[in-house]
This record gives structure tokens, sequence and C-alpha cells, in this order.
């Protein structure tokens, strides 16, 4: 009997243990919401019981999918019975990770728009192109242009004498990706994080590799979210006493 008990009744660092944490950590955790609260015994110590031990894992389990604040956003209403709350936290989760793979697949499309042609054209330019030949090629207003550069999209130099934008090969390039998300609906504050990856990146060609990569990412966060939801699930099982 004593056996079974110790198994069951877990001092903080046994808790600890099984995933590599602190005692400190347990204890913010439960100070968080993340676990129910600790039983005490006659003199105040903690102790923790199977029910503690399987929301230790389904949070950590959350975490890769959702982050750590909407996790422990997750458990908190879950210790409080707040279910619909814990489930519209996980929905606008899998919401953010559609509307990411909508706007990679937008991204892709522009590319794809882009077109030989396009990306020659604007090579061709060799940076000596101006506001209004540009406006012109890409089918938009000066304004526009104007807009975009206010916007960090395209950032072309000035003529020393004459103050005029002059549009490099690179902004033109950028302009051109630019049309194609703002066609797709994309507004200007989801374009620019992403052309200053390709600046980052050094142009065009690597993008092929940084999109794999955000491909493969956005897959490791499904999986996450499939994972964690599996263990969460189990965890209210275990809370309500269910087999």
């Amino acid at each position: 009997m004593d056996n079974l008990q110790h198994r069951w009744r877990l001092r903080p660092i046994d808790l600890a243990r099984e995933h590599g944490l602190s005692t400190q950590a347990i204890r913010n955790y439960e100070a968080a919401g993340i676990l129910p609260p600790a039983e005490r015994t006659p003199h105040g110590y903690r102790t923790y019981t199977t029910v503690h031990v399987h929301s230790v894992r389904a949070f950590l389990a959350l975490i890769p999918g959702h982050g750590h604040q909407r996790s422990t956003s997750i458990m908190r209403a879950v210790n409080l019975d707040a279910i619909d709350e814990a489930l519209q936290l996980i929905d606008e989760s899998h919401v953010q990770l559609l509307d990411d793979r909508r706007t990679l697949r937008a991204v892709e499309n522009a590319l794809a728009g882009l077109g030989t042609s396009a990306v020659e054209a604007a090579k061709a330019t060799s940076g000596a192109m101006f506001i209004g030949p540009l406006a012109h090629r890409l089918g938009i207003t000066a304004a526009t242009l104007r807009k975009w550069e206010n916007a960090g999209l395209v950032q072309p130099d000035r003529d020393p004498q004459t103050g005029y934008r002059i549009y490099s090969e690179v902004d033109v390039r950028d302009a051109l990706l630019t049309r194609q998300l703002r066609r797709g609906g994309y507004p200007l504050d989801r374009i620019a994080p992403f052309l200053a990856e390709i600046r980052t990146a050094g142009g065009l060609d690597p993008l092929e590799a940084l999109l794999g990569e955000w491909r493969d990412r956005l897959s490791y966060r499904g999986c996450s979210l499939l994972a964690g939801a599996a263990e969460l699930d189990r965890y209210m099982r275990v809370r309500e006493g269910s087999p």
C-alpha cells in the first residue's frame, strides 16, 4: 500500500524530473493555473497526483503548436472548467495556421505569376527606372508606388540633382511581387515581412529553399496541434475520472 501511495503521491521533484524541469518551474506552472492546485501534507508540503502528471504532459505538448502564452491560457481555462473558452483558443490557432497556409500559397502564386519575362524585364531596368514608367508597367498609379514606399515595400534611391525616385532592379522585382500579392488581397503589413526575407536571402534564387522551410514549419505546427489535442484530451479524461 505504501508503494502504491508513493506512486500516486508525488513530490515536486518527482513531477519535475520526468520532463527535465526544475521544481521552481512546477511551482510557477501551478501559480499560473497550468496545473490544478497541489494537495498539501499536514506539514504544508505540496503533493501531486496522476492528474498533475497529465496536466504537465498536456501543457508541454500544446506549446509547439500554440506557443507558451496561448497554451497557458488553454490549460488555465480547462482547469477552471471554462471548456468553451479553451476550445475557442484552440480554434484560433487552427485558423492562424490555415491563414498562414493561404499566405504561403499566395506567395508561391505570386512568384509563379511573375514569369520569366517579368523577371527579365526587371533585370533590364539596370537601376534607371523612374516612377512614371514603372507605374505604367505595373498598371497602377504613381501614388500607389509612393504608398508602397512609405510601407517599406520598395526602397528607391533619389537622383541627387533632381530628387526624382530611381527604381533599381531589386525595387522593380519587389514592386512586381507586391502587385501580385495585393491582387491576392493581402495587406501591405503582411507583404513587408516577406519582402524583407527575400532581401535577406539575396534575391529570388534562394526562395525555393526558403519556401520549403516555410512549408515544413507549417506541417510541423499542424502535427503539433494534433499531438497537443490528443494529450489535452487525455488530461481532460483523467481529470474527469474517465479511463
